[in-house]
């Protein structure tokens, strides 16, 4: 950081020497010849850090230069070097702040570069700390803002959690209704007292109810899974494959047949997409012998 210092006397031999003193010390030095220019000065160079002023100037003392300066650029360090001492002037000065010391005139070389340096130590560690609080209110905000979005945040996935478990709740109660119909349904068809099994387009057999299974299957054999050219007795695989031989399978059609002591109802399963599957319904005549061939 430049340390810029403004030099104001009213006596220009002063000013040179004061000049020759402390720029040795690296400082960038402007110089006034009174506090209304070094006002207008201070408009110009917002960066001096400290000022030295005499006290005793015409149109305006050192002290009220320095007063008016603390009110328009309170940053800076502000020293009074004067031969003459209004002790009450300066000491209300510097209980007032406007004053960080008052130093007199002849002055000590060392002595007031001494001083010089321990003001822009102190104006320097004022600025610093005047930085770190800027970037600290600057995080005390971002930190504000992150929690007002976390809150946000939070409430938003508590919302979406009430809704996904709503939502999780509906759906294990449609699936446990769906379940229980599907088991009652299966419950039905095992408990049918004819046989009914279902048929896709491959000729597979994939339903089939406990009559079916007593009713059709061979000893130790299984219709689920099998073909039903493979597994059905020839009483029931030559009326079926009669029956496809004569329907279109885009057509909703039934067939009744009776055959070998068994009646047979043979349909197309199908939807708004077309035909999937056939039904056969098998009764024995011996069990029904009175059952009528429809749907």
């Amino acid at each position: 950081m430049e340390r810029n210092l403004l030099l104001v006397d009213d006596e220009p031999n002063i000013i040179r020497s004061l000049v020759r003193l402390l720029r040795r010390d690296g400082y960038n030095i402007v110089t006034a010849n009174s506090g209304k220019e070094g006002l207008e000065l201070l408009e110009q160079h917002r960066d001096v850090g400290v000022i030295i002023s005499d006290q005793r100037m015409p149109e305006m003392n050192g002290t009220e230069f320095l007063s008016l300066v603390k009110d328009k650029f309170p940053n800076n360090v502000r020293i009074v070097l004067s031969g003459f001492t209004d002790l009450k002037s300066v000491t209300d000065s510097i209980n007032e702040g406007a004053i960080y010391k008052f130093l007199t005139k002849p002055w000590d070389d060392d002595l007031l570069r001494k001083n010089v340096e321990s003001a822009f130590e102190h104006y320097e560690l004022t600025e610093e700390n005047k930085r770190l609080q800027g970037q600290l209110q600057k995080l005390n905000m971002d930190l504000q803002r992150l929690n007002v979005e976390l809150q946000n945040t939070n409430e938003e996935l508590a919302t979406t959690n009430k809704e996904l478990e709503s939502h999780i709740i509906e759906k294990v109660r449609q699936v446990s209704t769906q379940n229980k119909t599907i088991s009652f349904a299966h419950e039905v068809l095992d408990n049918l007292p004819f046989a009914v099994f279902g048929v896709d387009l491959n000729d597979m057999i994939v339903m089939a109810n406990k009559k079916a299974d007593s009713l059709l299957a061979a000893p130790g054999e299984i219709l689920m899974g099998a073909l039903a050219y493979d597994v059905l007795p020839e009483s029931v695989v030559a009326p079926y494959g009669r029956w496809l031989d004569n329907n279109n399978e885009t057509e909703i059609t039934t067939g009744h047949h009776e055959n070998d002591g068994l009646r047979m109802i043979f349909s197309m399963i199908a939807n708004e997409t077309g035909t999937y599957g056939r039904l056969l319904t098998v009764f024995s005549t011996d069990e029904y012998p009175c059952t009528k061939l429809s749907l």
